[in-house]
Formats: C-alpha cells, sequence, structure tokens
C-alpha cells in the first residue's frame, strides 16, 4: 500500500487547475513513459520531476545606450512610431521606441498590424526583453520574447524557467502547472542520512525541487548544484536500494550446496585445442566456489567482443552437472542459441553429457520426446531461447541458469528466470563492455567476473574510415578480396528504405551488390522467419555465399571465424558500443582482419570523435567509457529498447561518485535494517514509492 502522505502527488494531472479533457491528452505526451503502467495517465508527481532545462535571465536591465551586441536585455522604452512595410513589401514591421541614451528598432516578420498597435500604443511606456544586436551602430531587438507594460512587470519573475515542450504545451503553461503541482507538495519526513546531507550541504526534498524550478539565476546542469545533486542523489539511493532488495531476496533462498567433481570439466578441458585464458580460468574457480556455498551465485560474466564466454559457460554447466543438477542455456535469439548449441555439442560429447537444444522450432513428437528426458533427468544440459523459462518446459532438478545478453532480457527479469528449480543458481553474460557506472546501475544485484584477454591466435583489426562518396572503390576492392577467397559482412541500417531517414536499405543494398559482384552475395536481416536467416546464415558459414548484406541482427554472437572484413554502412549513425560489437564479428580466427566504417559526411562534432575512437583503439572497456563520455548513460546499453531502468534526474555520465555513495549506503542500510521498519527505513519507503520502485516495497513486505 502507497503511504497515505504521498496520495496527492499520485493523483492524475487533470485534477490540476487549468489541466482540462482538451489538454490532459497533450500532457501526456509531454509525460510519456513516466508512469510505469502501460497506458497510465501523467500524474503529479511526473511533473514535479520534470525540471527545467534553461532559463531565460531578465535581471540585466541597461539603458539603450549601454545594451551589449548578443546579450539578453530588458529595456524600459517610451515608444516612439510605427513603420509597416508597404504592401507586397517583404520588409520587417519596425516599432521605433527610444529613451534617454537613444533609440532601438523592435522588429518583426510578418506580423498583424492591429495586434501590434496594441501591444506597443505610441507615446506610452513598455518593458521588452529579447537579444540586443547592433546593425550598423543602430540597436534593434527581432521578436522580443516579452513586451509588459510597468504594472505587469513588476509582478514578473526576473528568471523565469524554461522546461522541455512539446507542441501545445508552451513553457510558460508547464511553468503555471508547476507552479500548482508545487502547491501540492507535503512535507516528507527525510530518509537521507544527516551526516550525508551536511557534508555535501543538501536543501531537503521539498526546497530541491522548489529550487530548480523556481530558479533565482542561471542553471547550469554539468554544475555541482546542491539542489539537483539531491534529487539525483535520491533517485539512486531508490534504484540502488531496489537493487540490494532484489540481491537480498534471492540469496536468502537457501540451497543445497554443489560440489563439482571436476570429471566433467576436466574431460572438456583435454578436448580443447588450447588452453583457457588467466581470467576464463579465474571466472570458472568463481562459478566453482559460488555453487559450492549454500547462498545462490547471481554472478555476471563480462567478457569483451571473443573473449570466450561460451567456454565459461559450458564448463559452469559442467559442473552443475557433476554435482548432480540440470543447466539451461539461454540466448535472446533463435540464431544465437543454436549457435551455443554448435559450440556444446562437441564439448558435450567429449564429457559423454547428454544436451537438447529447445526453442520454438522444435515441434510436435521431437519437443515431446526433449520435454520427456529433460523432466526425467536424462537431458542434462538445455539450450534455447527465452521459451525455456516459460509453459510447460520442467526439470527434475534445474541447478543453473546462464542467461547470454542479460541486458536485452531486462532487470526484472532476473527473480523469474529461475523459478524453474529450487534456489537455481544464475550465471549470467554480457559482450557489451560496461562502463563502472553502468555496471552498478543496472547490475548491482550480482557479482562480477570480468574477461579481459582475447584467446590465443585471435589477430588485431584494421579499422579504416571511407566516406560514402567512394562507394565505387569500395565495391571494387571488395570484389577483388572476394576473388582472393575472403568473406565480408555489410551492416546496412534499415531493413527497407525509409523516406523519413534517409539511409541505404539493406535490401536495396543486397539489389546493388548483387548486380556487381553477382550470386556470391546474400542477405539477413530481422524481419525474416528463422529459417531464413539460419539458412542465409548457413549459406555464408559454408562459403555458398562470400558477401553477407545484414542488418545488427549480426551484432552479438554470430560467430563466422574466416570472415575476415567488416563493412558498416552509415557508421556515423551508430553508437560506439554497437559499431565495437560488429567490428567484433571479424578477427575471430587466424587471418588478418579489417573494419571500414563508411560515413555520409559532412560529420557533426560527436560523430566524427566516435569514429576517431574506433580507429584508435579496440578495448571494449574504453570505448564504453568514451561512449558513456559522448552519449550520456540513456542509451548506452539501449535502455530504451530493453526496458532497463532509465533515469529522470541523475545522469550517469555526470553523476557516478553519487551512484558509489547510492550503493554503499543501501548495503548499509539493509544491513542494520533489512525490513525499512526503523525510523529511517519507514521514510525510505516513502523514496522507493515516490521514485516507482514498488518492487523494492514488495521485496521487503514479502519479508
Amino acid at each position: 500500500m502507497r503511504p497515505e502522505i504521498l496520495t496527492p502527488l499520485f493523483a492524475g494531472l487533470r485534477s490540476l487547475p487549468g489541466v482540462g479533457p482538451k489538454t490532459v491528452a497533450l500532457w501526456d505526451r509531454l509525460l510519456a513513459g513516466a508512469n510505469p503502467i502501460p497506458g497510465g495517465e501523467a500524474r503529479i508527481v511526473d511533473l514535479l520531476f520534470h525540471l527545467p532545462v534553461a532559463v531565460i535571465d531578465r535581471r540585466k536591465t541597461p539603458k539603450i545606450g549601454e545594451a551589449l551586441d548578443g546579450e539578453i536585455s530588458t529595456i524600459l522604452v517610451t515608444v516612439a512610431e510605427h513603420r509597416a512595410p508597404s504592401r507586397g513589401s517583404r520588409a520587417p514591421y519596425k516599432v521605433i521606441a527610444w529613451d534617454e541614451t537613444g533609440d532601438i528598432a523592435l522588429v518583426y516578420f510578418s506580423p498583424r498590424a492591429d495586434w501590434l498597435t496594441k501591444l506597443y500604443p505610441e507615446g506610452e511606456k513598455r518593458w521588452v526583453s529579447g537579444r540586443v544586436e547592433w546593425f550598423n551602430r543602430s540597436p534593434q531587438m527581432v521578436h522580443p520574447d516579452l513586451v509588459a507594460t510597468e504594472a505587469e512587470f513588476s509582478t514578473l519573475p526576473l528568471v523565469e524557467p524554461v522546461y522541455p515542450q512539446t507542441e501545445g504545451l508552451t513553457s510558460k503553461a508547464i511553468a503555471r502547472a508547476v507552479g500548482r503541482a508545487l502547491e501540492r507538495l507535503p512535507h516528507l519526513p527525510e530518509w537521507q542520512d544527516p551526516d550525508w546531507l551536511a557534508r555535501e550541504r543538501f536543501p531537503d526534498f521539498g526546497s530541491a525541487l522548489s529550487t530548480l524550478h523556481h530558479p533565482d539565476g542561471p542553471i547550469d546542469l554539468e554544475a555541482d548544484d546542491p539542489a539537483r545533486r539531491r534529487l539525483a542523489y535520491d533517485e539512486l539511493l531508490a534504484q540502488q536500494l531496489t537493487l540490494a532488495l532484489v540481491r537480498a531476496s534471492a540469496k536468502r533462498a537457501v540451497k543445497t550446496p554443489r560440489i563439482a567433481t571436476g570429471e566433467l570439466s576436466s574431460r572438456i578441458l583435454d578436448a580443447l585445442p588450447f588452453r583457457p585464458t588467466a581470467s576464463q580460468e579465474q571466472a570458472i574457480e568463481d562459478i566453482r566456489a559460488d555453487l559450492a556455498r549454500p547462498e545462490r551465485m547471481l554472478r555476471l560474466l563480462q567478457g569483451d567482443v571473443g573473449a570466450g564466454k561460451t567456454l565459461v559457460a559450458v564448463m559452469a554447466a559442467a559442473m552443475a552437472v557433476e554435482a548432480g543438477g540440470q543447466a539451461a542455456i539461454m540466448a535472446p535469439t533463435d540464431l544465437l542459441a543454436r549457435q551455443h548449441a554448435r559450440s556444446l555439442a562437441p564439448l558435450a560429447e567429449a564429457a559423454g553429457v547428454e544436451w537438447a537444444i529447445l526453442t520454438g522450432r522444435e515441434k510436435g513428437k521431437e519437443r515431446e520426446r526433449i520435454l520427456v528426458r529433460l523432466a526425467s533427468g536424462d537431458v542434462k544440459i538445455l539450450v534455447g531461447t527465452h521459451a525455456l523459462f516459460q509453459g510447460p518446459v520442467e526439470f527434475a532438478d534445474l541447478a543453473l541458469a546462464v542467461v547470454d545478453e542479460q541486458h536485452r532480457f531486462g532487470v526484472h527479469q532476473r527473480l523469474a528466470l529461475t523459478s524453474k528449480g529450487r534456489a537455481t543458481d544464475l550465471l549470467v553474460m554480457t559482450a557489451t563492455p560496461i562502463p563502472r557506472t553502468l555496471m552498478m546501475s543496472f547490475f548491482g544485484d550480482l557479482d562480477v567476473s570480468r574477461l579481459t584477454e582475447k584467446p590465443a591466435g585471435r589477430q588485431p583489426i584494421a579499422t579504416r574510415l571511407a566516406s560514402s562518396e567512394r562507394m565505387g572503390e569500395i565495391v571494387e576492392s571488395l570484389g577483388r578480396a572476394i576473388a582472393n577467397g575472403a568473406k565480408v559482412y555489410w551492416v546496412s541500417p534499415l531493413v527497407e528504405e525509409s523516406e523519413v531517414v534517409d539511409l541505404a536499405a539493406a535490401v536495396e543494398r543486397y539489389e546493388d551488390l548483387t548486380r556487381v559482384l553477382g550470386p556470391v552475395v546474400g542477405l539477413v536481416h530481422g524481419k525474416m522467419k528463422a529459417e531464413e536467416k539460419d539458412a542465409a546464415m548457413r549459406a555464408f558459414q559454408e562459403g555458398e555465399t562470400r558477401l553477407l548484406v545484414a542488418t545488427t541482427v549480426i551484432e552479438v554472437g554470430v560467430d563466422v571465424p574466416d570472415a575476415t572484413i567488416m563493412v558498416i554502412e552509415h557508421a556515423e549513425r551508430f553508437g560506439l558500443a554497437q559499431l565495437h560489437q560488429l567490428r567484433g564479428r571479424v578477427g575471430r580466427g587466424s587471418e588478418a582482419s579489417s573494419c571500414l566504417l563508411v560515413y555520409k559526411g559532412p560529420l557533426g562534432e560527436t560523430a566524427k570523435a566516435r569514429l576517431e575512437i574506433m580507429r584508435a583503439t579496440d578495448d571494449g572497456f574504453l570505448i564504453a567509457e568514451k561512449d558513456l563520455e559522448l552519449r550520456g548513460g540513456g542509451d548506452v546499453l539501449g535502455v530504451k529498447q530493453s526496458g532497463l531502468p532509465g533515469f529522470r534526474i541523475a545522469r550517469l555520465d555526470r553523476d557516478g561518485e553519487l551512484l558509489a555513495a547510492a550503493r554503499d549506503d543501501a548495503r548499509l542500510v539493509l544491513a542494520r535494517d533489512s525490513g525499512l521498519a526503523a525510523p529511517r527505513g519507514r521514510a525510505l519507503r516513502i523514496l522507493l514509492h515516490l521514485f516507482d520502485q514498488d518492487r523494492g516495497i514488495r521485496l521487503v513486505e514479502a519479508g
């Protein structure tokens, strides 16, 4: 139950004066996504967290002759005359005004003359505010953003917040509604530690909101403003507290320690044509120790492209089987599930372990046979998609669940993934290098193992940039490379031509390349059926096609070791992490590989920086940190697509230090007061509700 004190804040916006049935849809659009209930209307709390992004500062009130070129100035003038353009002329309408230091022209393009006549009665005084520009030694102000009588001006704020807007809602209308929303804000109990508040000079929650909505000076969102930092810390603490509660809940489930004998895993190691890297060996040891503990394993295995996560997953599965249980390995797509199965097959055979694959493609009697053998315990390792955790799939004893590309499934599904077993151990894997702040934010409930080396024999990838104006040369050189036996990926961002975004479509590019290079060109994209995708990938793997045109469906996991050239078209449109993932599809064998980033100029500063970073380094972890700097935390992991928590106030590229403090604070709170029953704990429950972290509350109440 939400505390009664918060009821006014969770009322719909239509309860505010001035928000009627005609405008409520505009408000819902402005605040879209803030309410976690799908289709839920915007609430007062959502409006309070809709913070200004800038201010208009009208405190500079010079005389006309003292106004500086290019500065926003607020000037008291007397209206002298109106100079309307002649009929048919394109000249602007000018209102000439004066004070004792000179004249100024107030310039309007295509206005209604009757409106301006009422706004500026000749001979009367008016305050005008806007940017002053000196032109031929005479000042002018184009379309002043404020015109007021002396009486009106005396009641106006000199510093006015500017809000993110949507069509039909002006910043002034939003400011009026925010003012009414702030009147509904109750006095809330303090949930922050008093010593921390004093050290950081944080105001209380209500004062912080009021300060940001009613600024008394310019807002610098990059500055260490105590009011902004206070609210960012509140949001981060709510999220970290929820992650800590998820972790505590999962760890509470008591399991039988699973002692790996080493019998099967040693057979797998003997069957390998190489030795595992030092960090692979360390990760395997981490997992062995976790399996042997009486509380559940919750571990993230993070490895750069080609660092060898699949081997660690297979070894983990083998150790779970050695201890008498079963293991499931789950991938986000049918394509990746089948690739895991191909990697697993020879190793499972060497160890003498029965395994099976289960996706939407296994049907009828074949599916029934797998399900029966799984329920009896004969199938020891099951590979598949998320379908493994839905419907009638029953395990005899699911000891370990391995989830690949965890960020695609969303944080909230972690507990559900292991519901097919009793206190099932969980290993999640990602090939997306994750900056430290994002790691704490999205995976704060997990222990972490990192794979830092590339397996022996991997070749560096030479990365070059080329303008799309050189497309003819690029295709010609690819033709020569293919004639010499090369295999090439060509990544195109869209499936079919978009009228909105002028990008080359995969289908169109496939047709163009086929005309030039012949039947050696294949095509794979996300709109194809699974069987068609598999057939296209198989043809490329087996060499029937030598150039594969693809959308980003090949971004993660697809393995063709003898592919040595990657062409990424419209590279300027991709994020750094995605470019790095795509580049990692080559350089997986013993041959030297190259990546060509084809861009359409002219490049903006951010796009140029991104491509230069790609050319300079192949260190995924360094690239991830740079990506966070360039883009902010919002979409480095594809938050918008994956259902991961976004932040309304905090920004991970700027608030990493606050995030670390919030994580430590959350763990300390639960160590002292696991039920959030003490005075601060009860106040923290209000914080969780305020930031829609109700999941944390449910875990507390479930004990």
